[in-house]
């Protein structure tokens, strides 16, 4: 069942290629980088974007919340009587972009019932559109070529010379070492965008992702995570329990996750998760 009519799902699949292009285009130019807190940057084209897509979808979905990551004051839609939010992250991995690196993307989520409904994730430099969600199955986009279901490639399986995790840099410097010890088969790789990541285990490049700093936002998670869901992924933090979307599980006025993130095919957390927890926590 899909959450958006077809004449909806053509405008937001131009809509994030079109914002994608865009921001490929303005990286080639000088842009401000704007420290919004310790470790945690935006440019005026996340700004730039953030605007236009908002006023996009505002357009298209009158009736329902529009929360993006530039605009502090949208976020209190979230804590409103909305039956569905959009949650948009015009630039995914800002950090990679302002390296002048790849590995960014722009994000759009659909929130419904405390959880994540549909997602889509464009990555520009790859010109390469994922969009879909539990009750829709998964669809891929390249450039202007019609959608085509996305089959989930399962990796092989972990052996003790090869176990391909998935993990952000500062959680490497802060973790890495510990989780080598007690995991020698991990095999570590690195992308900038948290929906990126999520992408390389839907298609088999790594069986699991994990994200332990708990800084993550509502936005970062919803479209890649819907994505994991139908996918047949499996979502949870470290200690098993089912990752959770709603307003007791977020921090009030952020909307900053307060749960470790492990997204992996199901032998893959069946065979690490008790490891990776006991290796966090001897740190």
């Amino acid at each position: 069942m899909t959450p958006v009519s077809l004449a909806q799902l053509t405008h937001i699949n131009q809509a994030l290629r079109d914002a994608g292009q865009l921001a490929q285009t303005l990286a080639t130019q000088p842009f401000e980088i704007i420290e919004k807190g310790k470790n945690d940057f935006a440019t005026s084209i996340d700004c730039q974007l953030d605007e236009q897509l908002s006023q996009q979808f505002q357009a298209w979905f009158p009736a329902d919340g529009i929360i993006t990551e530039e605009n502090p004051d949208s976020r209190i839609q979230f804590h409103q009587n909305y039956e569905r939010l959009w949650l948009i992250d015009p630039l995914d991995g800002t950090d990679d972009l302002i390296r002048i690196q790849k590995n960014y993307a722009v994000m759009v989520g659909l929130w419904q019932e405390g959880a994540p409904r549909a997602g889509w994730v464009y990555d520009p430099a790859a010109d390469q559109l994922f969009y879909g969600g539990p009750s829709w199955g998964l669809w891929q986009s390249n450039g202007n070529d019609p959608a085509f279901p996305l089959k989930p490639s399962p990796p092989p399986h972990p052996t003790p010379d090869q176990a391909p995790l998935m993990i952000g840099y500062k959680d490497f410097q802060a973790y890495g070492a510990a989780i080598q010890h007690a995991i020698p088969e991990t095999q570590f790789h690195f992308l900038g965008s948290f929906g990126l990541k999520v992408l390389q285990v839907i298609t088999g490049q790594v069986g699991l992702y994990l994200y332990l700093n708990k800084r993550v936002k509502l936005w970062d998670t919803t479209a890649p995570l819907a994505l994991a869901q139908a996918a047949g992924l499996i979502c949870c933090d470290l200690t098993g329990e089912p990752l959770r979307f709603s307003a007791d599980s977020l921090e009030h006025e952020t909307l900053t996750h307060d749960q470790t993130i492990l997204v992996g095919w199901p032998n893959y957390i069946n065979c690490f998760r008790e490891r990776l927890q006991l290796a966090i926590e001897s740190v």
